[in-house]
């Protein structure tokens, strides 16, 4: 009997914004199994069961109404004309408020762009970490100053409760997801036939509006490049600063307004990213992914896992094997 497939629900609500209501369906329904199987099943419901408006020249209509919400294991909000707005209402429509409180215990919900006001509305992200679009960062703030904001990131995972930041920010956690429920292997699958990248560097503080700089400026990007082929190398910053012909002060500081973090912190995520792809696709031992992903030890891969997964190393693969099987 074929595994039940997780049941995502996308609410549409009037004035929605046409390109983040579509991100769930394309990321999600494009994930597949070893067989080609459909791993998701992505329905979309408004709170009457009829047809929404949008932001652009057309409306859409919907097969489903709010009695979805009480099956889904996934719930995405995207974003709609007005959640962004100065008014209770605006935020957390009254029939959303309602369609909200009949979602199952434990089930994920995910927020994209600015429809984090209508979650945080909700009381639900009080306490808690999330993330908007950095462009409504102050109101947010402002707004609701007990929920945990964290404006430079592309999305913030906090279990059950999921936001993302502006736009196609969507898209990566969309993704994440896949990877978080799947495993790399189908994550990346996925990315590939979107034509998208399986993860981007960084936060969405590198598209802060800031000063072009000039063109005479050097890029870190072909010692990304570069770095990227040598995980399995000891690569201090000195060693990277000095590949890029750049003083120390002035590479840290070009890196971090390129990729939105020091060059440090990219460099163990791209170790962690390569540990994991490793852990899901090869039968290496432990030790040998902690050499080839350049953490040098068993021990500190451990450690590097558990600081960011939660699991070890066995764990990790042990989950993701048994999800390809």
């Amino acid at each position: 009997m074929p595994a039940r497939r997780h049941r995502v629900v996308v609410v549409a609500l009037d004035g929605v914004y046409p390109f983040e209501l579509s991100i769930p369906v394309r990321i999600f329904g494009t994930a597949t199994g070893p067989g080609g199987e459909p791993l998701y099943e992505v329905l979309t419901c408004s709170l009457d069961g009829a047809a929404v408006t949008t932001d652009a020249d057309f409306t859409v209509a919907v097969a489903h109404g709010p009695e979805l919400l009480a099956t889904a294991a996934t719930v995405v909000i995207p974003p709609f004309v007005g959640c962004a707005d100065d008014t209770d209402e605006a935020w957390l429509p009254p029939r959303l408020a309602a369609a909200l409180g009949t979602v199952r215990p434990g089930t994920r919900i995910v927020s994209l762009c600015t429809a984090a006001f209508a979650l945080a509305a909700a009381g639900l992200l009080d306490g808690r970490p999330a993330t908007t679009h950095w462009n409504r960062s102050e109101q947010f703030r402002r707004a609701f100053p007990a929920v945990d904001l964290r404006p430079d990131v592309l999305f913030v995972d906090d279990g059950d409760l999921l936001t993302a930041a502006g736009v196609a920010a969507g898209v990566d956690l969309c993704l994440h997801l896949v990877r978080r429920d799947h495993g790399s292997e189908v994550a990346n699958r996925v990315a590939r036939l979107c034509i998208v990248p399986p993860w981007r560097d960084g936060g969405q503080a590198q598209y802060v509006d800031r000063p072009v700089p000039a063109p005479a400026e050097a890029s870190t990007a072909t010692v990304r490049a570069w770095a990227l082929e040598r995980l399995h190398e000891p690569l201090s910053l000195a060693h990277l600063a000095a590949r890029a012909r750049m003083s120390v002060r002035t590479f840290s500081r070009r890196f971090r307004d390129e990729v939105g973090l020091t060059p440090l912190q990219w460099l163990t995520h791209q170790r962690i990213e390569h540990a994991r792809r490793l852990l899901e696709t090869t039968d290496l031992p432990v030790d040998r992914v902690a050499t080839a992903a350049g953490f040098g030890t068993a021990a500190s891969l451990r450690q590097h896992l558990a600081a960011t997964l939660g699991v070890s190393p066995m764990a990790y693969r042990n989950t993701f094997r048994a999800a390809a099987n």
